[in-house]
């Protein structure tokens, strides 16, 4: 595996094999071990894959969330060389955003004020707009992200529509742990007992899918959901809905999506089913 941290180095790549691109923010686990094996089952054995480690400091609303989000490259790029990574990205903040370099800059639109949005206003601007970059940056024929940040997942697959790049988005479902909990680096955070707190949030989810399933309500689907929710007092619920597949309002029919946020030890968690 190379180990390469400027775009100079990315660019000068020998073109020629399907490129695969995991874009990640450092921290891994082995959620993003996953979208690592996808990649390499969708560009095949001769193809080359690569992963982006990049803090990207547009996208952090809160300073000190920058400041304490966690940089492990060495163990991150030990998971790699395990997955069978062939290049390993980690620009600087200067080589990402080089100064005096005008660099494109997207709008998620009405996408980046719902949901996650609405608490963390110009994120998704920085999510698109940084995801544009990488992918430039790598050449990338495919890109896999996970479910698990689903709203993520539908700007990514926006900005690219509107970018015209010629990129496939994939998305990868939900890597849990044994007791369903989403694998997320902010797990970390989280106390013994908010941990074991936390699995009322899969189990929410899975009682609004059954409900769904069950009676075609979205209204009684998210009752059932707020019930399992509200029997865990450390949980600080932000929201629990329905939507569709692209983030709109629930359909009377057809695919859906479950999403849901809440607080615990001051760690935010998402997660969503479909």
């Amino acid at each position: 595996m190379r180990i390469l941290t400027t775009v100079a180095e990315m660019t000068a790549l020998e073109r020629g094999s399907r490129r695969g691109a995991v874009l990640t923010m450092g921290a891994l686990h082995a959620g993003h071990g996953e979208l690592m094996r996808r990649s390499r089952e969708l560009i095949g054995p001769d193809g080359l894959l690569i992963v982006t480690v990049f803090v990207n400091p547009t996208q952090f609303g809160d300073p000190k969330d920058l400041e304490n989000y966690p940089r492990t490259l060495e163990a991150d790029s030990a998971l790699c060389e395990a997955a069978g990574v062939d290049v390993l990205f980690a620009p600087t903040v200067q080589e990402m955003y080089p100064p005096g370099v005008p660099l494109p800059q997207f709008s998620a639109g009405w996408l980046g004020s719902v949901l996650e949005g609405r608490s963390r206003p110009g994120h998704f601007d920085a999510v698109a707009s940084v995801v544009h970059r990488l992918l430039s940056i790598t050449q990338a024929d495919v890109t896999c992200f996970g479910e698990k940040d689903y709203q993520q997942l539908v700007v990514v697959r926006q900005m690219v529509h509107e970018a015209g790049l010629n990129v496939e988005v994939v998305g990868v479902p939900t890597v849990r742990d044994d007791d369903g909990l989403a694998l997320s680096s902010r797990n970390i955070r989280l106390s013994a007992a908010a941990r074991s707190a936390a699995v009322v949030i899969p189990r929410a989810l899975m009682a609004v899918a059954e409900s769904a399933a069950a009676t075609g309500n979205a209204d009684e689907a998210c009752a059932a959901g707020n019930a399992i929710l509200a029997r865990q007092p450390l949980l600080q619920i932000d929201y629990l809905v329905i939507t569709d597949v692209e983030l709109g309002p629930a359909p009377a029919t057809g695919a859906a999506r479950a999403l849901v946020a809440a607080t615990l030890d001051g760690v935010r968690l998402i997660d969503n089913v479909p």
